[in-house]
């Protein structure tokens, strides 16, 4: 089913590379204007170039997701640009070490949680006084499957993408009367720059993780981005704190 979003205003973190930009360009192609966001700023303008050259309307804005005066001004900025933001989907994410728990130092358990954590409250706080005032609005929040299940090896992002799950929930009971809906999607390994960069680390054991998912292969970002578009459209209209699982079959494991 193909969806129509003209006229809707779409906003990307995490946009230069993988799910985001796979996110970014399914909107563009569906209708919406889009605004890429990422703080790599030659990644996300790549990114608006591609949604141009197929005709869509697109704008960069750097921003570091962890940092809440960055946070306000892009989605002030979206929303003197454009006028209105309907769509929030707050992907922007770091991976962490992999680390056995113990030995898991503290800088950068709170590096992850300051991007994967912080990051996606202060995003969805924005959205939502955004959304508020006019009324209607979709937030998407990008957890993970280490979100709904335990991650060895990855404290921090395990840890991270729980609370992404949690603040979902919360969120989405808060606004359900107010026309505002907010969903989480939760994909497994998928084949992005940052679950390359993991995959380099682990070696061998990339073929264990593989096969412990039942069908037996790992995700593409064009799936995330299709479970994103389609949690945004009316086709989900009744859907609210929802943690959307993209896993080859491995939660029902």
């Amino acid at each position: 089913m193909k969806y129509d979003f003209t006229g809707k205003i779409a906003m990307i973190t995490g946009a230069a590379s993988g799910l985001g930009r796979a996110t970014a360009l399914l909107f563009a192609e569906l209708g919406a204007k889009v605004v890429v966001s990422d703080i790599a700023v030659e990644g996300g303008e790549e990114t608006v170039k591609m949604i141009r050259e197929k005709g869509g309307e697109s704008i960069f804005i750097e921003c570091n997701v962890a940092n809440e005066e960055a946070v306000c001004e892009l989605v002030a900025q979206t929303v003197q640009h454009f006028g209105r933001l309907d769509f929030g989907i707050n992907n922007a994410g770091v991976g962490g070490m992999w680390m056995a728990s113990h030995k898991y130092p503290l800088d950068n358990f709170e590096k992850v949680l300051a991007t994967n954590t912080t990051g996606v409250y202060l995003c969805m706080r924005e959205e939502l006084k955004v959304m508020l005032r006019q009324g209607s609005g979709v937030i998407i929040n990008v957890a993970s499957m280490a979100g709904l299940l335990g991650f060895p090896n990855n404290l921090a992002y395990s840890a991270s993408k729980h609370a992404v799950v949690g603040m979902t929930k919360t969120a989405a009971l808060e606004y359900a009367k107010r026309k505002i809906r907010v969903n989480a999607v939760c994909p497994v390994y998928t084949i992005t720059p940052m679950v390359e960069e993991m995959f380099e680390v682990i070696g061998d054991f990339k073929d264990k993780l593989e096969t412990s998912i039942p069908m037996k292969r790992f995700g593409q970002a064009q799936e995330v981005a299709d479970a994103v578009v389609w949690l945004c459209s009316d086709a989900a209209s009744f859907i609210t704190g929802h943690a959307l699982p993209i896993d080859g079959g491995l939660q029902a494991g």
